[in-house]
């Protein structure tokens, strides 16, 4: 896919109530989103359909995920510890987050169930990477709670962030054989408060969101530190699409004692490869109004340059609401200029 290079001057405007959502599907939440190279829109999310496809215009080309979608529900428990529910017939325990390869394969990071899938466009399962079962927590072993997936588009080698309960990223060869891993918990070079995204950055780098600590970290794919820059809370990264010269970084919001004060995250920026901010897309609040954001968790390009956020807003906002509801998730803003 080739994205033209935004730019200081790059004006994006909304699409306001963008994704026509058929009635008896809900998405709870859109947890992920990825374009393919056709700017078919892919949103993973917790919904009784997990996976939704979407043309450009947001109407709804396909959907997969669960063999019933009318089963009800199930409760379990997320990633925070959080009492939660969920659809019965979903295939995925958790998702989280979805990517597109250079060959138009997906991958999909199921949290919860310690998995990595590898499927064609039409869901079917053409890989699956770990056992199902959780490693010893913090024990840098393959899977405590993975978060993402990055596919060289030179050697088709895999890097994997793991995650919430692993402070660890992972190299393996196209087949899913381990190469090597790096990371451990901490605040300095090469250690991580939380992986939670990786993107290639170009065919010889990897950027590494590392979520806690409020940076970007850059390592070259054997695992060497080259540099970090600071951003709020940052949780996801599209690199070097094509010929796109952007890091494109979904910011979620502060904790709750920050929480009510303007320019403090609820936003997307786009940086250069080296680290220098460009633009940036979002109100200085949060809210579900068009130019608004609740809680960025996911972040795509499509050919035109415009953006596609997914947001997990019921975690974040819907559940404490009275009563509790599913809120504004996905969102696309419109390249217009520049």
């Amino acid at each position: 896919m080739s994205v033209s290079s935004a730019t200081p001057e790059t004006v994006y405007k909304p699409v306001p109530n963008w994704g026509k959502i058929p009635h008896g599907i809900w998405m709870t939440e859109a947890t992920s989103v990825a374009v393919d190279s056709d700017d078919l829109v892919y949103v993973f999310n917790r919904g009784n359909s997990p996976m939704i496809v979407f043309d450009p215009d947001g109407n709804v080309m396909d959907m997969w995920g669960n063999d019933d979608l009318h089963a009800g529900m199930t409760t379990f428990t997320d990633a925070y510890g959080n009492e939660m529910r969920g659809w019965a017939g979903n295939r995925f325990m958790r998702p989280h987050m979805v990517r597109i390869d250079h060959e138009d394969n997906l991958w999909l990071a199921d949290d919860r169930g310690h998995r990595i899938y590898k499927t064609d466009k039409k869901g079917n399962v053409l890989m699956t990477i770990g056992t199902g079962e959780a490693s010893p927590r913090g024990s840098g072993e393959m899977f405590n709670l993975p978060t993402d997936i990055a596919v060289s588009p030179a050697t088709g080698e895999i890097f994997i962030s793991d995650g919430y309960g692993n402070s660890r990223i992972h190299r393996l060869d196209p087949q899913g054989n381990h190469i090597l891993s790096w990371g451990e918990s901490g605040v300095d070079h090469g250690q991580f408060s939380l992986p939670h995204a990786i993107a290639m950055l170009g065919t010889e780098k990897v950027i590494v969101c590392d979520r806690e600590n409020h940076r970007i970290q850059v390592f070259t794919i054997d695992g060497e530190f080259v540099q970090s820059w600071h951003v709020h809370k940052a949780v996801s990264a599209i690199a070097g699409a094509g010929e796109d010269a952007n890091v494109y970084i979904a910011e979620q919001g502060p904790p709750p004692v920050t929480r009510g004060f303007p320019n403090l995250g609820h936003r997307v920026s786009i940086w250069t490869h080296d680290g220098k901010m460009r633009n940036r897309i979002g109100n200085p609040m949060p809210g579900e109004e068009p130019d608004q954001f609740l809680w960025p968790h996911a972040v795509a390009v499509d050919s035109k340059g415009s953006i596609y956020v997914a947001e997990v807003s019921y975690v974040e906002v819907g559940r404490f609401q009275e009563p509790p509801r599913e809120m504004m998730s996905l969102r696309k803003w419109e390249r217009v200029s520049g």
